[in-house]
């Protein structure tokens, strides 16, 4: 039993969280591809897509920055 609480806490200190960032970022992903491939005209365009899809999150926050002057 104490190998399991230690266990625990060692994980919590090195900043393990729970999942629902992960969530939220997956169902962004998942979505951004949705969109991106349902657009797409040609296979480079869905393989495009798929790149956007995956670092659209990066884009997202340096055009808020750009926006606020940050």
């Amino acid at each position: 039993m104490t190998t399991d609480s230690n266990d625990h806490e060692r994980r919590w200190k090195r900043g393990y969280r729970s999942g629902a960032s992960g969530a939220v970022y997956g169902m962004g992903l998942l979505g951004a591809w949705f969109y991106y491939l349902s657009t797409a005209t040609s296979f480079m365009a869905g393989a495009l897509g798929i790149i956007k899809g995956i670092f659209w999150p990066a884009v997202f926050v340096f055009e808020v920055f750009n926006f606020l002057s940050l």
